[in-house]
């Protein structure tokens, strides 16, 4: 004899076939769906993978040239740089629609302060990047004869402060860059990983001789972890951190609102006729 919980799935499933099933009329205690099958969970997982890959060959991209050109010389410091602007670039046009590609901790405290990021998943995609860092720098430790003048982390040529500030500097930049092309729905959204890229080939032409240009904690953590060396390290921790949140609270000021151009230029704000008609978009985190 088949049980109640048997005939009301029986039934589910004849009202599925005829069109007439409506998933608000169901107990949710008919179903109970497994932890790791819900929506949610996948979704999060995604990302995570997405974040963990994303971070892995952004570091064993860029921090590969600049073991293979220490080792080598056959890279140059022109072709180091522009090995970090095309994998950043490479990666976010990649998994950018799933994760966001921020491949980058500060980046993603910065979205989170600034609530385009939510926070419970900060520690998630943390989490994940430095765990992508330690692995893609653990490869080339291995596959790669790194001597200690081959080291490819960063390590202050100067002093600390004066690494501290380029890291700051530049970080800011980016962070600025990030917003304005990947957060606001004014700016071509098609060119925000090209944006991005460029940005960072820059700062690493300007900073790179002196401070190693990180821009990242986990891409100074993860060497720094593999290699054992830990000099200066705080300064690419707090440096990146700083210059972001500032970037970001930068951005946010000159944010005049989140609608679009077009509705900008028809607006009362910028002419002095009056608009017939006015709608209101919302920005989101890329």
């Amino acid at each position: 004899m088949a049980s109640k919980s048997e005939n009301m799935r029986d039934e589910d499933i004849r009202k599925i076939e005829e069109g007439g099933f409506n998933s608000t009329n169901i107990p949710k205690t008919n179903y109970n769906i497994g932890f790791c099958s819900s929506a949610a969970v996948v979704t999060i997982t995604q990302k995570v993978i997405a974040e963990l890959i994303g971070t892995f060959f952004v570091i064993f991209a860029g921090c590969g040239s600049v073991a293979v050109n220490k080792i080598y010389g056959s890279v140059t410091f022109p072709g180091v740089c522009v090995t970090w602007g095309l994998i950043v670039m490479v990666m976010i046009y990649t998994v950018g629609h799933v994760s966001g590609a921020h491949f980058n901790p500060a980046v993603t405290i910065t979205f989170a302060i600034f609530r385009r990021f939510p926070v419970w998943e900060v520690p998630l995609y943390i989490a994940a990047q430095l765990l992508g860092s330690i692995l893609a720098s653990g490869t080339l430790a291995l596959v790669l004869d790194v001597s200690p003048k081959a080291y490819f982390g960063t390590v202050p040529v100067g002093s600390n402060a004066q690494s501290l500030a380029l890291e700051i500097i530049i970080s800011f930049l980016l962070m600025f860059v990030i917003s304005g092309v990947a957060t606001d729905n004014r700016a071509i959204g098609d060119l925000a990983g090209l944006a991005v890229g460029m940005t960072i080939l820059l700062n690493v032409f300007v900073a790179g001789p002196i401070s190693g240009a990180s821009m990242n904690p986990a891409r100074s953590i993860g060497p720094a972890i593999v290699k054992h060396v830990y000099k200066g390290l705080w300064v690419y921790i707090v440096g990146p951190i700083s210059g972001t949140i500032l970037g970001g609270f930068a951005y946010n000021l000159i944010r005049f609102t989140d609608r679009p151009l077009r509705q900008l230029t028809l607006s009362a704000s910028f002419c002095n006729f009056k608009t017939t008609s006015a709608t209101t978009t919302t920005t989101g985190p890329n």
